[in-house]
């Protein structure tokens, strides 16, 4: 178990620089989001969706609405600001514990997976968002091998190393249909869907 209040230190610290540092694959999104189904006038959940790398992303698909959910004050500050669009809430928040007053269609775990101890618990919790025939989906843009050399570094203390996808799918059966399971030495993805 990580201390929350190291999290929100470590990616606030991180905030101001965090959009000049990202290096973004767009076949890769691209793919990531086909395979997740994100298309016009869904309902995104974005999971710790930082600045929110992947708003323009949705906004391009026509998405009915996205949640933006970050545990970084910071972060989701810089957002709100860089994204003031109508279809766009940035909330600051632990996901795993906010109340939502809906449910959705899309749910997005992007290049933030490890940052979450409890990978059951939170695969749970999030399939529990979903609609009927939504997805849950949790994608890097970069191989496991790659993330974990990533996270060695100062993000040992806030983070994990990236399940085999073999062993996030066992995790996603327990809620759902596994669609999509991609753990190369280009990207990694699991996508699962609700279907009752």
């Amino acid at each position: 178990m990580f201390d929350q209040q190291a999290v929100i230190r470590f990616f606030d610290s991180l905030a101001a620089r965090w959009d000049q540092k990202q290096i973004l694959n767009h076949d890769i999104i691209d793919r990531i989001l086909n395979n997740a189904g994100v298309s016009a006038d869904d309902s995104v959940l974005d999971v710790a969706s930082g600045t929110g790398v992947l708003v323009p992303w949705y906004l391009r698909r026509g998405v009915a609405s996205i949640t933006a959910v970050d545990i970084s004050p910071e972060m989701v500050k810089i957002g709100a600001n860089n994204h003031p669009n109508l279809v766009v809430n940035f909330i600051c928040g632990d996901v795993e514990t906010l109340s939502f007053d809906r449910k959705f269609d899309r749910v997005i775990v992007f290049n933030s997976f490890p940052h979450f101890p409890e990978p059951e618990r939170l695969v749970s919790r999030l399939a529990a968002l979903l609609n009927p025939g939504g997805t849950l989906t949790v994608a890097h843009s970069m191989s496991r091998a790659q993330l974990d050399q990533h996270h060695a570094g100062s993000a040992s203390e806030v983070s994990i190393k990236l399940l085999p996808a073999v062993e996030l799918e066992k995790i996603f059966g327990n809620c759902l249909n596994v669609t999509t399971s991609i753990d190369n030495d280009d990207m990694y993805q699991v996508t699962g869907i609700k279907l009752l």
